[in-house]
């Protein structure tokens, strides 16, 4: 499930198809932009009795497919992937030889 901003009228979990909705359609209609801004994504698997807070994970996999395609991550997602997808921005050194 995602929570989605919705400015002055506030947040809510969007509905979605328990049935047929999984990690892969998640990503895709985010970046397709059915989300207006995204907060947060949670995963639930009922008959295990367990959820997770999986948006750092799904903000890493949109970065990386922007990232593929040499793309910019598109503008209503960018909140979102700089909030839980931050770059590593370390630069390491190389020795010479």
């Amino acid at each position: 499930m995602v929570a989605d901003d919705y400015g002055r009228a506030g947040t809510a979990w969007r509905e979605a198809d328990l049935e047929t909705t999984d990690l892969e359609t998640v990503i895709q209609d985010l970046m397709a932009g059915e989300y207006r801004r995204p907060i947060r994504v949670v995963a639930f698997n009922i008959s295990d009795r367990w959820s997770k807070d999986v948006s750092e994970d799904v903000a890493r996999e949109i970065q990386h497919r922007c990232n593929l395609q040499l793309t910019d991550v598109p503008s209503h997602l960018q909140e979102f992937i700089d909030r839980y997808a931050a770059q590593d921005t370390r630069q390491f050194s190389l020795r010479l030889v």
